[in-house]
């Protein structure tokens, strides 16, 4: 019934975007909801290689991380990692609240009606600042655009690897 990869071992919390000073340290861009956790993170991992490095300093400036890696002692080490995503192993990450899930977690579940038609299979969540999260599913109807709303999400079951959804009028083409 899925489709999709086998449980993250990492998720990603930042990006590089540029050195910052001469000592190497890392301005990065925060890509996690819970930015003040990554004071407590000892361990991160760069790039699709995820290679470990220890954390020797972190703190927050303005929208960003400064981050100071070992073995990053200067700005040129640390322009080496221009771009690079900045991961947690999953046993780091937050624990999430009942009913809250990562998004990897929801990518390839099975979508169906509380009637049971069958809308095809979650392939991104979408979202907006300021907004709610918008599953994006593919299926035999083209792109559905799901909004994760109460009156929407029925029942989001990962580990029966579905969600059932109740459509509200307008949320299918063709329907009123």
């Amino acid at each position: 019934m899925r489709s999709r990869q086998p449980e993250l071992r990492y998720l990603a919390v930042g990006r590089v975007v540029r050195p910052h000073g001469v000592r190497g340290e890392l301005r990065a861009k925060i890509l996690t909801d819970y930015p003040e956790r990554l004071a407590s993170v000892k361990i991160l991992y760069v790039g699709e290689e995820l290679r470990p490095h220890q954390v020797m300093g972190l703190r927050r400036h303005q929208d960003a991380a400064l981050i100071r890696l070992e073995g990053y002692e200067d700005r040129t080490a640390a322009e080496m990692l221009r771009g690079s995503l900045l991961y947690v192993a999953v046993e780091d990450a937050v624990s999430l609240d009942e009913n809250e899930y990562y998004e990897f977690q929801v990518e390839g579940l099975a979508v169906v009606t509380d009637e049971g038609e069958p809308l095809g299979e979650i392939v991104e969540v979408f979202t907006a600042p300021g907004a709610n999260d918008v599953f994006i599913v593919h299926g035999p109807l083209g792109e559905l655009l799901i909004p994760v709303i109460e009156d929407v999400i029925v029942e989001l079951n990962p580990d029966a690897g579905r969600i059932v959804v109740h459509l509200l009028p307008g949320l299918l083409p063709d329907h009123p």
